[in-house]
């Protein structure tokens, strides 16, 4: 026997795609920092454009990366929207006066394996943000625009820190798991809402998916998403 209920479940597909990598740092945090991205390499935008949906809705933080990110998409042959909406609750977090600081040097002055991030997930950079804070913002605004777009597929041209964010509300509430994940650059997860009668509840079928991975050229698409512990063997 067929399940009545089965056609009342709405699912919106949430399609996020970080945006290209940042060349131009100097080896520093950016977090916020209004900064360009690299988005030369035409075979990525080409993979990338391949597995995204169309007829989609179209969303991409306020800040100027993603939207070269999303230009780049649609140069490389996916259908240009005729809106992208600017949303500011997905940018990165504000790291406040840790932004402009020499990376490697910061993570040296960190206690070891406190963090998969750069502080604890309740700690606020100095006039900035903790990564609690990005954690409720992108998910409240989640939450608002699965209302608003029910049952569409919605892409997103977001940072590592937001996507994490996402899947961490994808695992249950769960901001310490969300950032164990690696999200590297052009990379596409996808999280999926099912609404019923009986409540709702994620799905995750894919996380960091990077089409043009088989190709050995692309691996400068990796950067970190945040702090990366580097091995001795990484360092050899």
């Amino acid at each position: 026997m067929s399940n009545p209920d089965k056609s009342a479940v709405v699912i919106t597909r949430w399609w996020w795609v970080r945006h290209a990598p940042v060349r131009n740092d100097g080896g520093n945090i950016y977090g916020q920092t209004d900064i360009a991205c690299d988005t030369s390499d035409h075979e990525v935008f080409e993979a990338v454009a391949k597995i995204l949906p169309r007829n989609a809705v179209w969303y991409a933080s306020n800040l100027m990366r993603t939207h070269q990110t999303a230009e780049a998409i649609w140069e490389a042959g996916f259908p240009r929207p005729a809106v992208m909406i600017h949303e500011t609750a997905f940018a990165e977090q504000h790291l406040g006066q840790w932004q402009g600081m020499n990376r490697a040097a910061f993570l040296a002055s960190r206690p070891v394996g406190a963090s998969n991030w750069f502080a604890d997930i309740s700690e606020p950079a100095p006039g900035g943000e903790s990564f609690m804070d990005l954690y409720r913002r992108t998910t409240n605004a989640i939450a608002d625009i699965t209302a608003k777009e029910s049952g569409q597929d919605v892409i997103v041209a977001a940072h590592g820190g937001t996507i994490k964010a996402a899947i961490a509300l994808a695992l249950g509430g769960l901001p310490e798991k969300g950032l164990a994940f690696d999200i590297d650059n052009c990379s596409v997860t996808r999280l999926d809402h099912y609404a019923g009668k009986g409540g709702s509840s994620w799905r995750l079928p894919m996380v960091n998916q990077q089409p043009w991975i088989a190709d050995a050229r692309h691996n400068a698409m990796h950067q970190p998403a945040g702090p990366e512990i580097a091995t001795s063997s990484k360092l050899a």
